[in-house]
């Protein structure tokens, strides 16, 4: 019964992902101008920008508290947060090119939120770089952790105000109105919330794992 308990949000992590693949592919669609059958991708792309979202919110939490107690596991849970929300903004970039290939007439069109999306991207992936320039521990977990906190400082106006202020095809930004201003049926939204849920969950199980992972090379390490 604890092993169950324990593993819960794992099988409803699983759940989620295969409703939200199996229905976001075979569920009856709306006919929305422009989009037709790309609307799918809303269950794919938007979720995964979710799951960005709260695991570099996880890293930014976690690199606060290695400094305020310099815990190595929580620097290495904001390392690791910080590298899968790499992972699902990415996925998050590629499916919004593969959307704007056929929406927009082009993978890469200089959108202002495509740019700021790629700009930030590379903010984090220099977050990694730094880490990696440093071979003492403490050090590293200090300098890595104080331009965390920039990096998501930056990442906050890239992504939420300055798309916002300036043209854009983007929905949401630039005047173009988000999805919730248009029609989306009972269909769309039983899948979307759910796929939300999920990939935000395989998220933090991926995380966990490569904190767990790094905990065990580190202990043969000591014993080697």
């Amino acid at each position: 019964m604890q092993l169950l308990k324990n593993y819960a949000w794992k099988w409803l992590a699983v759940g989620l992902l295969m409703y939200s693949v199996f229905g976001g592919l075979l569920f009856k669609a709306p006919r929305l101008a422009i989009l037709n059958e790309t609307i799918r991708n809303l269950h794919f792309h938007v979720p995964m920008w979710f799951a960005m979202n709260v695991l570099l919110v996880v890293s930014l939490v976690y690199s606060v508290l290695y400094l305020r107690g310099g815990n190595p596991r929580h620097d290495l849970w904001a390392v690791e947060a910080a590298n899968a929300g790499l992972l699902f903004g990415t996925l998050g970039i590629l499916t919004g090119m593969i959307w704007a290939k056929f929406t927009w007439g082009s993978p890469w069109s200089g959108d202002p939120k495509q740019n700021a999306a790629a700009i930030a991207m590379l903010i984090y992936f220099a977050y990694l770089l730094l880490r990696g320039a440093f071979d003492d521990e403490q050090r590293r977990g200090r300098i890595g952790a104080i331009y965390n906190i920039f990096a998501f400082a930056a990442y906050i106006p890239l992504i939420w105000v300055l798309p916002r202020l300036t043209d854009s095809l983007h929905p949401g930004s630039g005047g173009n109105p988000g999805f919730n201003a248009y029609d989306m049926d009972s269909g769309l939204r039983l899948v979307f919330y759910p796929a939300v849920l999920g990939w935000i969950l395989l998220g933090v199980w991926v995380a966990q794992l490569r904190v767990r992972l790094r905990t065990v090379q580190a202990k043969v390490l000591e014993m080697a």
